[in-house]
């Protein structure tokens, strides 16, 4: 029996929709994630949250916090903590970079996605400024003009 060919629907991607609404994304870095196995199998099933997950830096490690990963449903007793903090594996000169913007103010660690590359998991972390409520407004505007630009140039006669 020949090999099976990669189904690429099991590619499985987790996305934070609060992040790109609550926050202006300014510098994005690749981290790994410090998983157990059963962890690995709920996120290739989909099973994963990130929407109210944030990341923070301490004694030189990073580290994620609030990120839900639901147990495994045939997992055994030995079955993970859904909420447990997990470690992100990046580069010493990376957690340096982060640590200062941080500790300047004004900036937060926020996941904005979750996804496999080859059989790995990584997290796309960026340092974020958050948006006050007037920031919003001006990209809802924004959004509902482009709308309307688009929706013009659809119907106009060629």
């Amino acid at each position: 029996m020949a090999a099976a060919k990669k189904d690429p629907k099991r590619f499985t991607e987790i996305r934070n929709s609060k992040a790109l609404r609550d926050y202006f994304v300014d510098e994005r870095f690749e981290a790994g994630i410090q998983l157990r196995g059963t962890e690995v199998k709920s996120i290739r099933a989909g099973k994963a949250q990130i929407n109210d997950a944030f990341g923070r830096i301490e004694k030189g490690e990073a580290w994620l916090y609030n990120a839900h990963i639901e147990q495994y449903a045939f997992g055994n007793i030995h079955n993970h903590d859904a909420r447990r903090i997990r470690k992100l594996l990046l580069h010493r000169r990376h957690i340096a970079k982060i640590q200062h913007a941080l500790e300047a103010g004004g900036r937060a660690l926020v996941p904005l996605r979750m996804y496999f590359k080859e059989a790995l998991v990584k997290v796309e972390v960026a340092l974020c400024t958050g948006k006050k409520l007037h920031d919003r407004r001006d990209d809802l505007k924004k959004r509902a003009v482009m709308r309307e630009v688009d929706q013009a140039m659809k119907h106009r006669p060629r």
